[in-house]
This record gives structure tokens, sequence and C-alpha cells, in this order.
């Protein structure tokens, strides 16, 4: 069968759109029963239809292996009944998670009149990820909580699995609630064009959220911006943690193991700067935390960007980049300056030190003697995450969860 066009993908991304806008009142007009009914009975269905979705999922994992997709990003891609349950519990405490009032009194003004502040949902927001077929319950969890339509779109790796989980788990969910499933749909092509449809329609998705990593990720950020639809991205990531002159050398090597767990996730040790007075008494004991783990170290002289990701490169993901600091101060100016300004730490026992660091970086999660692992919607915050936005300007930043969903409005009436 050939190709289908640029413009024919175009088309059935802009079909689905207005499917979810249609149904988007639906949704908007529910009540707040009904919305954690919905979110509830898709928990409920991640178990009924286990079956189903983790024969979906084997079929994407093994089509992923015999592509010759990486380790990091084939744990990404997999669900496991461990995991398939983990999905379910959050949805069940998403479920039971109280919801904004809707207004919010602000001040009685002049004329016997007074402000309020209402809550408002977007419309249609979509949506656009990789090989993670959880972030399809999570997004979709978390719009129809916001009381938001979405359009998912993933690529080929995961489809099989987003689509199953679609069929089986959201869409009947919300229509065991009495809400149109319509108001959730999945683009059902993997084709990369589609990603680009996604931001290019400013009439029917305002919002897009872009999640993955790299150059795609960028560009899909300047297409949206071309085409007036605003995004929440996340290009980039990597944890920096700096190893200070006063750092208990046995917590710091236990902290180096525990933020390499996972080697497929942006919020992994990406970056360990050490300072350059105990460097090389601190290195053989790094050493042996990087073994614990299984990674090895990049060190100087480096033949790369300092803050370079290796949770994208299929090849050395599992490494981390060691680098000597002259100063605190030093080690800010590097996480600021060199890398992706997603998560940095300190390790030590000195407060000012600590206070000084949290202090200089300007990224979006700052940790003192703790694992930038933690940036995480459900770690931090207790429900799921859309995604992690880093952007420097006002707006929903970190990680982004159903209370950012929303637009203000002010109205003003009668006192």
């Amino acid at each position: 069968m050939s190709e289908q066009t640029p413009e024919a993908i175009g088309e059935i991304v802009a079909r689905c759109a207005s499917k979810a806008k249609l149904a988007a009142p639906d949704l908007a007009g529910a009540s707040d029963e009904a919305v954690d009914a919905a979110i509830g009975e898709m928990a409920a269905r991640l178990s009924s239809a286990r079956a189903k979705i983790l024969a979906a999922n084997a079929e994407d994992v093994a089509a992923a292996e015999a592509s010759g997709m990486s380790g990091g990003l084939l744990d990404r891609l997999r669900i496991t009944e461990e995991r398939l349950e983990d999905m379910a519990e959050q949805l069940r405490l998403l479920a039971s998670v109280p919801h904004p009032a809707r207004e919010t009194p602000v001040r009685d003004l002049d004329g016997g009149l007074r402000l309020i502040e209402l809550r408002r949902p977007v419309g249609v927001i979509g949506a656009n990820y990789e090989a993670r077929p959880n972030v399809t319950v999570d997004v979709a969890s978390q719009l129809v909580k916001s009381r938001n339509a979405g359009v998912l779109r993933t690529g080929s790796a995961a489809l099989r699995s987003a689509t199953a989980l679609l069929k089986e788990v959201i869409a009947p969910g919300l229509s065991d609630a009495n809400i149109d499933p319509d108001v959730i749909q999945l683009v059902p092509t993997a084709d990369r064009a589609a990603a680009g449809a996604l931001v290019e329609l400013p009439h029917l998705i305002p919002l897009v959220i872009v999640r993955g990593s790299g150059e795609t990720t960028r560009e899909l950020d300047r297409r949206a911006a071309a085409h007036g639809v605003r995004t929440l991205a996340h290009a980039d990531g990597g944890g920096v943690l700096y190893y200070d002159v006063k750092a208990d050398p046995a917590f710091a090597e236990d902290l180096i193991t525990r933020s390499l767990d996972r080697l497929g996730v942006c919020n992994r040790l990406n970056l360990l700067l050490v300072h350059r007075d105990v460097y090389d008494a601190a290195l053989p004991g790094i050493q042996a935390a990087l073994d614990k783990a299984g990674v090895e170290p990049s060190l100087p002289p480096h033949e790369h960007a300092v803050g370079y990701e290796w949770a994208l490169d299929s090849d050395r993901e599992a490494t981390v980049t060691i680098a000597p600091v002259d100063s605190l101060a030093d080690a800010v100016r590097v996480a600021n300056e060199e890398t992706s300004g997603l998560a940095a730490g300190i390790v030590t026992t000195d407060k000012k030190a600590a206070a000084d660091f949290m202090a200089g970086y300007t990224g979006t999660g700052v940790f003192w003697n703790a694992p930038t692992r933690l940036l995480d919607g459900f770690k931090l915050r207790g429900v799921p995450e859309t995604g992690i936005n880093l952007d420097r300007v006002p707006g929903p930043r970190g990680p982004v969860t159903f209370t950012d969903l929303v637009l203000r409005q002010f109205a003003v009436v009668p006192a």
C-alpha cells in the first residue's frame, strides 16, 4: 500500500480534532462525580482488560526488539503486570483527589458589583509522545479530570498498546460514566507527519503537550509557534548532581546509585559535578556506586558536551558524565548554562552551601540530598503528570497536572 500524503495525514488529525471538539462540551459540563467515576472505571478496566492490553504491548515490544531498539527505550515501552497495577492505582488516587473550585471570589467592586475568578477548560488539548504507552493513560486521565477533550498521537513503537488502552480502558470508562467517549481521540496512524499536523490546527487544538527529547520535539515546538499554537514542551532532560566538598561520601554514593534506578528517563542522573578539592578522593567511591547501578563514567577530557543527555544514546545510555568544578558557584553556572535546566541537586552536610546552590540554580526542580528522579508529577504532587514543562516564563512549570490545564476567566456580577 502506498504511503499517505502529508495532506491526507493532516485530514486524519483534523477529523480527530473535530470529533473531540464536538464532544468537548459534554465533558466540560459533567459533574465532579461523573468525571471521577469515569477515571475510576478506567482503573477497573486496566484489570479486567489486562490480557488484551498485555498482548498488544507484547506485539509492540517484539517489533521494537526486532528493530534494534535500545534497552532503555524498551524499558519505557514495556508494560508489565506490576506496571499495569501501578497505572490503575494512580488512576484510583486521581479519582479521589478533590476538584478545585470552579469559581473563586476575588473582591467587591464599586457600584454594587463583585469580581470572581472562573476556571474554564481549554477545550481540546493535543499530546504528542513516543514509546511510552503508560503516557496514554496518564494524559487522558489528566485531560478528563480537567474537563478537556484531547487528541493523542504516539509513534509506531507504542501504537498497538495505545490503541488497546483507548478501546479497552479509556473509551468504555467514559461511556460507563455517561460521558461521550469521543472526547479522547487517538490518531490512528504512526506516520510522523501526524505530529506536525497536530501542532498546526490552532482553531481546533490551541494547546499541545509535546513530550519527548531532542531536536524532533524542539522542531515541533517551533512549528507550533509559527502556527499560533501554544505548547507545553519537554525537549531535553538529564539530572545534575553536585558533589560538594562537605558531602558525606557514603550518603553521596548511595544517592548516586538511587539516581540511576532507570536509565531511559529524563530525570535520571546524567551529569555529576564534583568539587575539585575532593575529586580524587571521591572518585573510587563514585565508581563503586556506578558499578552497582551498572553504569559507566565518562571522565575528562570529554569528547562531548558536558550536558549531553545519555538517556537518548542507544549505544551508551548506561553512562554518566563526571566533571570536576572549582567551586559551588562553578557548579551552579554549569547546571544553569550547559544543561537542559530540568533538575539539579546538591549533596552536602553544609546548610549554607545547600541554600546557596538552591538560590542560584534556575531550573525547573532543585534538590538537596535527594535524587532528581523525584521530579515527577506523581512523586511530587500525588497525581500523574501530562509532562514536565521547562519554560522560563510565567505559566505551568515543572510537572504539569490537571490543575494546570485550565484558563482563568474574570467575571463581574452583581454583589
